[in-house]
């Protein structure tokens, strides 16, 4: 009998159980955190544009649309509906694991990306909610494993596994084509460009733009009305100088951290054995540039960073050595813990609204402005989102009941957004179909109404007395810890729409 071999076969035995164990922790936290808040208006939204199926939307593709309207119908609520996201988290930590072993990391250089992927707070609050950027992180890690598998161990499945990946995220958002350009310029400007002369190669890259035709399809047949929701973002974002964005970008991802991710950076142009690597640090770069220059938001960088975790930590492991290396490395653990753990309530539903806004105060943690619409709200917005939509839907109700039951069959309800709109299409009982001239409520139109009165949420209500014979005020919406933007709209009843709601159509086109 080989020794050597008995000796050896269980150790990547154990760490596979290591990999999965990590993964399931991961997993277990988020999930049990999922359903202390409702669903956050993206989610309201997905799960509206789902339960009308179709290849492609106005602002995404179909694959989260479609998973979460499945989910929902199942009853579980906020929480059932996040699970995917969960297991996205869980994922990625087991996938770090495997790729800092692939790259020859030791126990240490293992540990070190696993826990990164785990704790960084902007891959923690990524996945808090069921989104579209919550798969990201996982897609562009896995794509970049399966690439390096292949180039290491001439594994052509690998490659071909890559496509597929590739194409399904493109199902689920449209940027993995940006880590897609990204990896194919890195390779094209490195040694490793060889794997393009692999039929394995270009199999996985047809393969990818076949599961991804049926959604690019659609887009076409509608006029590629996502590049017009590209150009909209000048208008919506903040635009974020350099140095203020670079700097968010160490805050978001752990200062403590950081050492790692500018280790992956940097290693494959200094260590020999991780050289194979720097298609994928060109990337990066590319990905950079692209989001820089269309004015992107903090998080379109987050799928960069697991990847980079790995690289550098099977890159500054082995300096650890002796009582110093050792003593250094647990500090900057240690501090990454600690630095995560004050950030986690900001990132994921550890308080409730009011402790959440008491502990924002005390310890001054408060996530970067990225849109103009976020000025005044006192939660972050990922958890102001979260709330007040049933606040919303009741005042809707109340002020639809005031009308009178003649007047309400010839009536309909028409709102600012998609938020608002998918709100009242869920939580609404007895009201008519919400219109809305934003995304994707655009194209469904007036859903087979033919209104002649409207009941109008908006602020500054003065703006619909030209187009109504006559207006009375309803309401005004208002939830303590909304979104700021959406309280103190006045709801209004117009009587006599002139000229009628389907000529104004056109007009009331909103794409961003």
């Amino acid at each position: 009998m080989d020794r050597t071999r008995a000796q050896t076969v269980p150790v990547p035995a154990r760490g596979d159980i290591a990999a999965l164990a990590c993964g399931l922790a991961v997993f277990a936290f988020h999930a049990a955190l999922a359903g202390r808040y409702d669903l956050f208006r993206d989610e309201l939204y997905f799960i509206v544009c789902g339960q009308h199926p179709a290849f492609g939307y106005v602002d995404q593709p179909p694959g989260v649309p479609l998973l979460a309207a499945a989910l929902y119908k199942l009853g579980l609520g906020a929480w059932g509906v996040r699970l995917p996201a969960a297991l996205a988290a869980g994922a990625l930590v087991w996938l770090a694991v495997r790729f800092a072993r692939l790259l020859g990391g030791n126990g240490l250089a293992v540990g070190l990306a696993a826990l990164a992927s785990a704790i960084a707070p902007m891959l923690m609050g990524i996945t808090a909610t069921l989104n579209t950027s919550a798969f990201d992180p996982l897609a562009w890690t896995l794509v970049a494993w399966l690439v390096v598998r292949g180039l290491r161990d001439e594994d052509g499945h690998a490659l071909i596994w890559a496509g597929l990946v590739a194409g399904a995220a493109l199902q689920i958002k449209y940027s993995m084509v940006f880590w897609m350009a990204g990896v194919s310029i890195g390779l094209l400007l490195t040694p490793e460009r060889r794997v393009f002369a692999r039929p394995a190669f270009w199999t996985g890259a047809a393969i990818a733009a076949l599961v991804a035709l049926p959604s690019f399809v659609w887009q076409w047949a509608h006029g590629f009305p996502f590049l017009e929701l590209g150009a909209a973002a000048d208008g919506k974002n903040v635009d974020v100088p350099l140095l203020p964005f670079l700097g968010n970008q160490v805050l978001v991802m752990n200062p403590a951290l950081a050492p790692l991710w500018i280790a992956g950076l940097v290693a494959p142009f200094f260590v020999k054995r991780l050289k194979d690597l720097r298609f994928l640090v060109i990337a990066c770069a590319v990905v950079f540039v692209i989001v820089r220059a269309g004015h992107g938001k903090d998080y379109y960088l987050a799928p960069l960073y697991p990847t980079l975790f790995a690289i550098g930590a099977v890159a500054l492991a082995p300096m650890v050595r002796g009582a110093i290396g050792k003593a250094v490395a647990g500090l900057l653990v240690t501090a990454g813990v600690a630095v995560s753990a004050l950030a986690a309530p900001v990132a994921l539903p550890v308080l409730s609204p009011s402790a959440l806004a008491a502990y924002m105060q005390r310890t001054g943690i408060a996530p970067q402005q990225q849109e103009r619409s976020f000025r005044g709200t006192v939660l972050p917005q990922v958890f102001a989102d979260q709330v007040g939509w049933h606040d919303f839907t009741h005042q809707v109700e109340a002020a639809w009941n005031r009308i009178p039951p003649a007047d309400r069959a010839a009536t309909g309800i028409k709102v600012d957004n998609y938020g608002e709109a998918s709100a009242l299409d869920l939580y609404g009982h007895g009201l008519p179909p919400a219109l809305s001239g934003h995304n994707q409520f655009y194209l469904w139109g007036l859903q087979g109404q033919h209104p002649v009165n409207l009941l109008v949420v908006q602020h500054n209500p003065e703006d619909l007395k030209p187009y109504c014979r006559q207006m009375t005020v309803l309401g005004k919406t208002y939830s303590k810890w909304a979104m700021a933007h959406e309280n103190g709209k006045v709801i209004a009843f117009c009587k006599g729409v002139t000229p009628p709601i389907g000529k104004l159509w056109p007009k009331l086109k909103m794409y961003m």
